[in-house]
């Protein structure tokens, strides 16, 4: 997304990220990916619970994480072990989700080119 920014801006729309983790470690993403947008802290993952993106990773995943030293609460906040589901959201200036791309599988996300077609037709 950082790689888009200027031809997203250039359609003449903005772009937000927003991330589960708490300020000091959103601050640590913002510089080490020099973000040249928004980047704001869902904290408790609240907006994410309101629109149905958030997941309770279970006992099994926590105790996978803990072995390997990931403690989400360092991060998030909180011991809820909650983890947000990755989406994308295309919203026209009237507030209508005009294009989105929702997947669990953290890796997949909606292709730049997909972005663009629907910024065009909004």
């Amino acid at each position: 997304m950082r790689r888009a920014a200027p031809v997203i801006e250039g359609c003449g729309a903005g772009l937000i990220s927003i991330v589960p983790e708490i300020g000091e470690f959103r601050a640590k993403m913002i510089a080490a990916n020099e973000l040249p947008f928004p980047v704001l802290s869902d904290i408790d993952l609240a907006y994410a619970l309101e629109v149905g993106l958030a997941v309770w990773i279970g006992e099994e995943m926590t105790a996978l994480y803990s072995a390997r030293g990931i403690t989400l609460s360092q991060f998030q906040g909180n011991d809820a072990w909650l983890l947000p589901i990755p989406a994308t959201f295309v919203v026209a200036r009237g507030g209508r989700i005009t294009a989105r791309f929702v997947d669990p599988e953290f890796r997949r996300r909606m292709s730049i080119e997909s972005i663009l077609t629907a910024l065009k037709e909004t």
